[in-house]
């Protein structure tokens, strides 16, 4: 619980630069989750949080029935060796399966933002004006998935991700071009050791200060490209050379 503490703390101290914040917390209906809520919403004063909601999609993967500790250790080698996106828990869930409900949470998440359901109706002076951060109580996977959905990334980009530690938090900021990224709170080695891969961090930092059309230029064109094509840029000269000597 002193990690929840001290997280709560940091993340307060991040909120602190903007002398007018609120926050509306998201969190898992598990036992740890809720816990962690308690001992971290410490830090926060109570005229700081705009409201709390519990969000069943937001929980953990379901490992099925069965949680005899011998039987998990042997699923988890299955899932290991057929991949930890696609392999489904008997009588529980594949990483697949939460994504899908990660996703309708996500659509739920925006129409809560259009409709201004995160600004509380009070009779504060404020006039729920100022700035509203939302915060998301939940667990490794879901997380995992969670940030794949939002930036769009592949299954195989998926496998490369690591959980991070207990009550370790992950920080999405608007960036200058009016995209989230992950680059404005946490550097290259931090992002590494998460398991982004070098195009992804890349993707990040683009996020992070380039403009709108530059990103659309970009297209992501580093995330998705290489995965899906081999053609380099010297083939593509080849090709454009082959073609004038043809005519």
């Amino acid at each position: 619980m002193d990690q929840a503490k001290e997280a709560g703390v940091l993340i307060k101290g991040l909120l602190d630069e903007n002398c007018n914040w609120k926050v509306y917390i998201y969190v898992s209906p598990y036992k740890s989750t809720r816990s962690t809520l308690r001992e971290m919403g410490r830090a926060f004063p109570e005229s700081k949080i705009a409201g709390v909601r519990e969000e069943c999609r937001l929980r953990e993967q379901d490992l099925g029935n069965f949680h005899d500790t011998h039987k998990i250790k042997q699923l988890n080698e299955m899932r290991n060796k057929f991949g930890r996106f696609f392999y489904r828990f008997p009588d529980g869930e594949s990483g697949a399966d939460v994504y899908d409900r990660v996703s309708n949470f996500l659509e739920s998440l925006w129409r809560d933002i259009e409709m201004k359901r995160c600004i509380p109706n009070n009779n504060n002076n404020d006039g729920g004006s100022g700035e509203l951060n939302l915060v998301i109580v939940s667990h490794g996977l879901a997380i995992r998935i969670f940030m794949m959905r939002w930036f769009r990334w592949s299954v195989d980009q998926f496998e490369r991700l690591k959980n991070p530690d207990n009550c370790e938090f992950i920080v999405m900021q608007l960036g200058s071009g009016g995209e989230y990224s992950l680059s404005i709170n946490h550097n290259d080695h931090k992002l590494t050791e998460w398991g982004l891969s070098h195009e992804m961090i890349a993707d990040q930092r683009l996020r992070a200060s380039g403009s709108s059309d530059a990103l659309k230029q970009e297209d992501h064109h580093c995330l998705w490209y290489d995965a899906f094509f081999s053609h380099s840029e010297q083939q593509d000269q080849d090709q454009d050379e082959d073609h004038k000597t043809t005519k």
